[in-house]
């Protein structure tokens, strides 16, 4: 994984907007990112001051150098859901024939869901509904049926921390005909105590290789005490069972150790989010392809890496 010299790509003072909320805010963080318009499209999860949570466009022609909207998406039909809605953010965004799908964390007042969006221009989002059972997160939807069905990945949120905090160990399979209605069919892979991957959960949805699905995922390393450490995995699936781990690298392949990494509103974080090949022209991809993935660093602002699929595999039968 090659840190791109520009980093951080993005920061808080890249927001200049008429907004009133988005006058002077704290963080830009965990986009979702798509090869769109013949660039590279990232939707920016926000935070100002009162802590409230924006999304946010940006578009590149050569995904380094983003131009980024002054006024946040709007999100249409969320009188739709039936909890009070607090904060919206993490989007993770999928094609599938021509409609962009974006799954987000939604907290609410009876937990936090998985909310999916459809559009096709984005110019706005529309909601669709809640799509998983209270305590989900990291969704993220395969960009093609496998045996005639919609598959995603997830992490429910089955663990209680000391502080009453609810996270996850695990990653399973969740399958659906229509999109809306999803059911669980197998636990993926879990977290390895004392390891560097303790927690996990989900990056950017999978990308399809001559090899199976390259999936990148979290982990975090909770044994040090003061310090929770957010690193960056990868794992290979079967292209027609994804549930089926075909290899899952021993060592992370980013951890935090720029300043920009280390420091910031949560200190020790690299979280990727976008994962995207831009030379790919949405093929399979080959060995030789190259990777832009992109990452919320310490929880602040946006950090881009850059690698091939040659890499990854090597990352993940790594002895």
């Amino acid at each position: 994984m090659k840190r791109h010299p520009k980093n951080p790509i993005i920061t808080r003072k890249d927001i200049v907007s008429t907004h009133p909320a988005l006058q002077d805010v704290s963080s830009v963080f965990n986009p979702g990112g798509v090869i769109f318009d013949g660039g590279v499209l990232l939707l920016l999860r926000v935070q100002n001051r009162a802590r409230q949570t924006f999304m946010l466009k940006a578009w590149s022609p050569n995904g380094v150098d983003f131009k980024l909207d002054s006024m946040p998406l709007p999100l249409n039909g969320l009188e739709a859901c039936p909890h009070k809605i607090h904060h919206i953010y993490d989007p993770r965004i999928t094609e599938l024939d021509g409609i962009y799908h974006v799954i987000c964390a939604m907290d609410t007042d009876a937990g936090c869901f998985l909310g999916w969006f459809c559009t096709s221009d984005f110019e706005s989002l529309d909601f669709q509904g809640l799509v998983s059972a209270a305590d989900s997160r990291n969704g993220v939807l395969f960009p093609q049926m496998i045996e005639g069905q919609y598959w995603r990945f997830e992490r429910p949120n089955r663990m209680s921390l000391a502080d009453g905090v609810k996270t996850g160990a695990a990653i399973v399979c969740a399958v659906s005909e229509n999109l809306l209605d999803w059911y669980e069919v197998g636990e993926v892979f879990s977290g390895n105590p004392h390891f560097w991957d303790e927690l996990i959960g989900s990056g950017p949805p999978p990308l399809k290789t001559e090899k199976g699905w390259l999936h990148i995922y979290h982990g975090v390393a909770t044994h040090f005490g003061a310090a929770n450490i957010y690193q960056a995995g990868v794992s290979l699936h079967d292209l027609n069972n994804p549930c089926r781990l075909l290899g899952r690298g021993k060592y992370n392949i980013l951890e935090p150790r720029e300043l920009y990494e280390l420091t910031g509103q949560v200190p020790n974080v690299v979280f990727p989010s976008a994962a995207v090949a831009p030379a790919s022209g949405g093929k399979t991809l080959n060995s030789e392809d190259e990777i832009f993935i992109y990452y919320g660093a310490a929880d602040t602002c946006v950090c881009l890496v850059q690698t091939t699929v040659k890499k990854l595999l090597e990352a993940v039968h790594a002895p």
